[in-house]
């Protein structure tokens, strides 16, 4: 499972991507983070307002940090 935070790289951008490992290590998936940083590629992934979680290439969530709790309801569907 592929896991991206996208953002700058503000604390909220961090915080997303310790809770989204912390669901993931939780569910006991096999998964990977990659952060994306780039205003571009962020722009062509339709985010608008950062930070944002995508999995598999589908954005989940935007604009805010999800607890990890959301996280793992997300990755479990």
């Amino acid at each position: 499972m592929k896991l991206q935070i996208l953002g700058k790289g503000c604390a909220k951008c961090v915080a997303l991507g310790e809770h989204a490992s912390a669901a993931a290590q939780a569910l006991g998936l096999d998964y990977e983070i990659e952060k994306v940083t780039d205003m571009n590629a962020i722009i062509d992934a339709g985010v608008i307002t950062t930070p944002a979680l995508a999995v598999n290439g589908e954005v989940k969530s935007a604009g805010k940090v999800l607890s990890v709790e959301e996280i793992k309801k997300l990755l479990s569907t």
